[in-house]
């Protein structure tokens, strides 16, 4: 048996998020309709508890100045790598050198490079394989374009979303 006591604050504004978060995705899954929260209420709450057992609130928490300059920087970089990867199609001859490669990454091990590899997986023209260790395995659709600058600005933009708190 699991048994989750939180006394701390920290730890119960953790749990009010969670289920603020998991309760919309269930309202947007559901489209707004009041007839699935029998099931929704069970839903949300397994959720919640594999949250906290998966990943339990840490002394690590979210800046929302962080968070404003991610998304700035993600919407950015997704308009620009559209913008490379539509010019490329529209090649009569695609110059298209993709290539698979092991990069170093400095993030701390955790949320922060699950969020890297994700995001990278987002943008146009990559695709995260695997994270081994301190390397994440990344498939580029051409490799004649500055991955690693775009890898460290990621890694920048990605860092400002956690602070660490006493």
């Amino acid at each position: 048996m699991i048994k989750i006591v939180y006394t701390d604050l920290r730890h119960i504004r953790s749990v009010l998020w969670r289920s603020v978060l998991f309760t919309a995705l269930w309202w947007v899954l559901v489209e707004g309709r009041t007839d699935g929260w029998g099931m929704g209420g069970i839903s949300v709450i397994l959720s919640l508890a594999a949250s906290l057992y998966l990943m339990p609130p840490t002394k690590v928490s979210f800046s929302s100045l962080g968070c404003a300059v991610f998304f700035s920087f993600f919407l950015i970089q997704s308009v620009k790598g559209g913008f490379q990867v539509a010019i490329m199609a529209l090649r009569p001859r695609l110059k298209l050198a993709p290539v698979i490669m092991d990069l170093p990454i400095t993030l701390p091990p955790g949320m922060a490079r699950v969020v890297l590899a994700n995001t990278l997986s987002l943008l146009p023209g990559t695709l995260s394989v695997r994270i081994h260790g301190d390397q994440l395995r990344l498939h580029i659709l051409n490799r004649h374009l500055p991955i690693m600058q775009e890898l460290r600005a990621t890694e920048a933009a990605i860092a400002h979303i956690w602070k660490k708190t006493p």
